[in-house]
């Protein structure tokens, strides 16, 4: 059987040592700084994420861009032409149009190599919990999983990547649609701090709002607790936009209850970030929803 390669994009939000460890391919995606236009990599060569949070701080105006057709056609033929098929698994059809691009694009390539396999999953995920869903996999195919038992496999767990994540400035939700005015201003005045997820259709959704630190750290732990599926044999993924310091110590409380087997710390990049703003903070892990 023919080899093949995971492919995702870069809103996926992986520590490039891992992408790289798994042979993983990840599609660069853009962003306007002030209307300056990067591609970001995992990689960071065109634009660090620390650089990237440096001016979010100070106020730039970002705005992201979905991946093109063309850039989708030139990737997935690269992959193609070395004699490779391909397993996409893509950011949420709920949050962006990509997924839908994608897919276009794999209809049309499948009548120009039609003895190639060629699959594009919606992963119904945003940022680590797609990472999440994406590294499940890649351990599934270093196990020797083949190409269609692993789209199988995909398509029936992408439900059970759990991901939970609280922002600190409710302006950047309001920018995109997420909360109100008033709810951006009551909120951040009031430090409340709103917990989103994504829904079965992979929409953005504010779960419940919480206040201060401590019950941020609390909410996410316990929902790990009661969603989390074999946890003792699980490596969980905490993700933090500019926020190390709370990403450090809800590792560590994580690792302090003794239920899971490695803690993950990932930074949140450009893509996502620009919708969350800096103090973002989230957990991952593979559980079913209570």
């Amino acid at each position: 059987m023919r080899d093949y390669i995971i492919v995702s994009d870069a809103t996926l939000d992986l520590p490039y040592s891992i992408i790289e460890e798994y042979g993983l391919s990840v599609i660069p995606m853009g962003v306007d700084i002030n209307d300056v236009a990067y591609n970001y990599h995992p990689d960071e060569k065109e634009l660090s994420i620390e650089e990237f949070y440096e001016g979010l701080r100070a106020g730039a105006d970002t705005h992201t861009s979905q991946i093109t057709p063309a850039v989708f056609t030139e990737y997935f033929k690269n992959i193609l032409d070395k004699e490779l098929d391909i397993l996409y698994i893509g950011f949420s059809s709920g949050l962006s149009s990509t997924y839908s691009g994608a897919q276009l694009v794999v209809d049309e390539l499948i009548r120009e190599y039609p003895d190639r396999k060629i699959y594009c999953i919606d992963s119904k995920c945003a940022s680590i919990g797609e990472g999440l869903l994406v590294l499940h996999a890649a351990l599934l195919k270093k196990d020797g999983m083949n190409i269609d038992e692993l789209k199988t496999w995909v398509e029936e767990h992408k439900y059970n990547s759990r991901h939970w994540f609280t922002v600190r400035d409710l302006f950047h939700l309001k920018r995109g649609g997420r909360v109100t005015s008033i709810e951006a201003v009551v909120g951040t005045a009031l430090k409340i701090r709103p917990v989103l997820s994504t829904d079965e259709e992979g929409k953005l959704v504010v779960v419940s709002k919480i206040r201060g630190s401590k019950a941020e750290m609390e909410f996410l732990i316990s929902k790990m607790i009661t969603e989390g599926n074999d946890l003792s044999s699980q490596t969980v993924v905490v993700g933090h936009a500019d926020n190390l310091e709370q990403a450090r110590i809800l590792k560590d409380q994580i690792l302090r209850k003794n239920v899971v087997k490695d803690v993950i710390i990932a930074q949140i990049g450009p893509i996502i970030g620009s919708h969350t703003g800096p103090g973002m903070l989230a957990l991952v892990y593979m559980g079913r929803k209570q």
